[in-house]
C-alpha cells in the first residue's frame, strides 16, 4: 500500500525557510492589506490570523472594496501573568492602533488584539517586546501557550507550578530566529536554524499543555494534549501526574473526528517534567498523521497507534518509566469571584469579565477602569482560562481603593449571577472566518434567558455550566459543557447535554440543527424536570443522565455519535 499524501500544510513548512516564508515581502505590498499565498498561514506560526469584518464584507464587495483585512494577535503568556506595567502598554496599544479598541481575554489564559491592519503590525510586535510580551508559537503547528491554574490563595505552590508552566513554555517553543529577524529587525546569521524538538516541518497539528492544581480544574485539562496534574506533599510541589491526548475540536459531518478526554499516563517527579514534555511532543512529531489534518491531535494518534504503544515511546524518549498516577481530586473549574486572601496575607479580587471583553460601554467603563486600576496596583494582574481577570497581590492597606476603583467603573457588580459566571463563548462572527453562528455577541442575552429559566423553576440561585462555540473547532470549551452549543448556521446550534461541573465528562449531542429559541424551549422543559426530580445537590449534567434524558459518553472514539436511544 503506498503512502498517502501529505497535507498542503506539509509542504507550507518545509519550504517556509523556518517559517520565514515571503511575509517580509507581504508587508511591503500595499495594493492590498493582506497575506498573499503560503504567507496567510505562516503568520500564525508567529501569533496572528488575518481577519476581516464579516458584517461589512458584502458592503465593500458592492463598492468593489477588497474585505478589510487586518490580523488578530495572540500574547504568549505562560500561566496569564501580567504586570500593571505591561497592562498600561498593552491598553495603549489597543487605544491607538486597533479597529476595535478592546483587549479580549481569551480561554487560553491570554490576551489577543483584534483589529490590527499591516501597516500597524510590525509595530505591535516592537509594542510587545519592549515590555517583555511575545505572540511567539500562540497559533500554528506548535505547542501553544501553557496554561496554569490561577490559584494566588496557596502562593507557594502556584508560584512553584507557574514557573514549571513557565519552563515547559520555554523548552517547547520554536526556535527559528525568524520571529526576531522579521519583526524586531533582529541581526540575520549566517547558521542555518535547527528546530530540535518540533522538527523542521513543526507538529502535524496545533498542541496545546496545561498545568493543573487540584482541586480546580479551571484550565480544562481534557481540553488539551498534554498536562501536568501537581501533586503536593505539605504544600510542596513533589511531582506530576501526566495526562495526554485530550482535544474537543470536530468537524460537522465527519464521524471521524470527535472530542476525547485526556488519558491519564501516570506520575513522574519534578525531575523528569521537561524531558516527558519534549518526549511527548515528539511521538506525537513522528507519529502524528500529517496527511489528514482533521485526523492530525494527539488525540487521533494514541486512537490510531495504541495508547499503550505511545506510552512506551513516551517513556523510551524520556529514558523515564511513569508510575502510578498519585491520587487526586477535581471539585469543580470555575473562579473564585470577590476578594479572597492568601495564605501569605495577601489579597486577591478576582473580576468577572463577560466575554472576556474589555472595552468601555456606557456605563460600564471597563478599559478605563483596568487603565487606572493598573496605575495604582502594586502586585500583578492573573488572567484565567474562564476570561476573567485576578487583581492579584494586593495589601490590605489597598484594598479599599482598589475595590472603589473597580465599582465605579462596572468591574465588580454584586448583581451578577451564578449563571453568568458559569457561562462562556468563543468570539466567533464577527471577526472569526471560521465561525457559522454567533457566540460572543449573543451569550449576554441568552443567560438572561436561561436565568429567567432557571427563576421560572425556583432554581435562580443554581447554576449549569453554559459555553457556546460558533463552529465545531471548540474554542469556548463547549464540548466540556453541561450545556453544550455547537453553531451549525445562523442562529442554528448543536445542543449537547450531560457534562459534568468538575470538566471531566463529554456532552453527548441531544438535539441537531435547531434553532435558538427551540433549544430555550428544550431547557425549558428539562429545567423543570431537574428542579422537580433532582437529588439533593445534584448538578443539571448529572441529573440528565441519571433520569436518562442523555447516555454518558464513555469511550468518545466508539460511542459519542452512537445515537442517545442505541447506548
Amino acid at each position: 500500500m503506498s503512502e498517502q499524501k501529505l497535507s498542503d500544510n506539509e509542504r507550507l513548512k518545509r519550504e517556509s525557510n523556518f517559517l520565514r516564508g515571503t511575509i517580509e515581502q507581504d508587508l511591503q505590498d500595499e495594493l492590498t492589506g493582506g497575506f498573499n499565498g503560503d504567507n496567510f498561514q505562516l503568520i500564525r506560526f508567529h501569533g496572528m490570523y488575518q481577519q476581516d469584518d464579516r458584517d461589512i464584507r458584502n458592503e465593500r464587495t458592492a463598492q468593489k472594496l477588497e474585505p478589510l483585512h487586518n490580523v488578530m494577535l495572540r500574547a504568549r503568556l505562560p500561566g496569564g501573568i501580567i504586570t500593571p506595567e505591561q497592562w498600561l502598554v498593552i491598553d495603549r496599544f489597543a487605544e491607538e492602533s486597533s479597529i476595535y479598541g478592546s483587549i479580549r481575554l481569551t480561554t487560553r489564559q491570554t490576551f489577543q488584539f483584534h483589529g490590527v491592519l499591516k501597516r500597524d503590525i510590525k509595530h505591535m510586535h516592537q509594542v510587545l517586546n519592549s515590555t517583555g510580551i511575545d505572540s511567539i508559537a500562540t497559533a500554528g503547528d506548535v505547542n501553544r501557550n501553557v496554561l496554569c491554574t490561577s490559584n494566588p490563595v496557596e502562593s507557594e505552590l502556584h508560584q512553584e507550578a507557574y514557573e514549571w508552566a513557565k519552563k515547559i513554555s520555554e523548552h517547547l517553543l520554536p526556535k527559528t530566529r525568524a520571529y526576531t529577524e522579521l519583526w524586531l529587525d533582529g541581526e540575520r546569521l549566517d547558521t542555518p536554524d535547527e528546530e530540535p524538538i518540533l522538527g523542521s516541518t513543526y507538529l502535524p497539528r496545533k498542541f496545546k499543555t496545561t498545568v493543573v492544581i487540584p482541586p480546580q480544574n479551571d484550565v480544562d485539562v481534557h481540553a488539551n494534549d498534554l498536562n501536568f496534574v501537581a501533586i503536593a506533599d505539605n504544600g510542596k510541589l513533589v511531582g506530576f501526574n501526566v495526562l495526554v491526548g485530550g482535544g474537543l475540536a470536530m468537524t460537522h459531518g465527519d464521524n471521524s473526528t470527535y472530542p476525547r478526554k485526556a488519558t491519564d499516563f501516570g506520575f513522574i517527579p519534578l525531575s523528569h517534567t521537561l524531558e516527558v514534555a519534549a518526549a511527548v511532543v515528539t511521538t506525537q512529531r513522528d507519529m502524528g498523521n500529517r496527511s489528514n489534518r482533521k485526523n492530525a491531535k494527539t488525540k487521533y494518534t494514541l486512537e490510531r497507534v495504541g495508547i499503550e504503544v505511545f506510552k512506551a515511546e513516551v517513556e523510551k524518549r524520556a529514558g523515564i518509566a511513569f508510575a502510578d498516577s498519585r491520587p487526586y481530586e477535581f471539585t469543580g473549574r470555575g473562579d473564585r469571584f470577590g476578594w479572597v486572601e492568601g495564605i501569605d496575607g495577601k489579597h486577591h479580587l478576582t473580576l468577572f469579565i463577560e466575554n472576556g471583553r474589555i472595552l468601555d460601554y456606557p456605563g460600564k467603563q471597563l478599559k478605563t477602569g483596568m487603565n487606572e486600576i493598573a496605575k495604582v496596583h502594586k502586585g500583578d494582574f492573573r488572567l484565567t482560562a474562564n476570561q476573567n481577570l485576578i487583581i492579584a497581590g494586593v495589601a490590605a492597606e489597598d484594598k479599599a481603593h482598589i475595590e472603589q476603583l473597580a465599582r465605579e467603573h462596572g468591574l465588580l457588580e454584586d448583581s451578577v449571577t451564578e449563571q453568568r459566571k458559569n457561562s462562556m463563548a468563543c468570539v466567533a462572527l464577527p471577526t472569526c472566518p471560521l465561525a457559522m453562528a454567533e457566540a460572543e455577541r449573543m451569550l449576554p442575552a441568552y443567560v438572561t434567558d436561561i436565568e429567567g429559566l432557571l427563576a421560572k423553576h425556583g432554581m435562580a440561585d443554581d447554576a449549569i455550566i453554559f459555553r457556546v462555540t460558533g463552529c465545531p473547532n471548540g474554542c469556548g470549551r463547549a464540548m466540556l459543557a453541561e450545556v453544550g452549543l455547537v453553531g451549525k448556521a445562523p442562529g442554528r446550534y448543536n445542543l449537547h447535554l450531560g457534562g459534568n461541573r468538575e470538566g471531566t465528562r463529554i456532552p453527548r449531542m441531544y438535539k441537531e440543527n435547531i434553532t435558538d429559541a427551540q433549544i430555550l424551549e428544550e431547557l425549558d422543559t428539562l429545567i423543570g424536570r431537574w428542579s422537580a426530580e433532582r437529588e439533593a445537590g445534584e448538578a443539571f449534567g448529572d441529573f440528565v443522565i441519571r433520569a436518562g434524558i442523555i447516555a454518558p459518553v464513555v469511550d468518545s472514539a466508539r460511542d459519542f455519535y452512537a445515537s442517545n436511544y442505541d447506548i
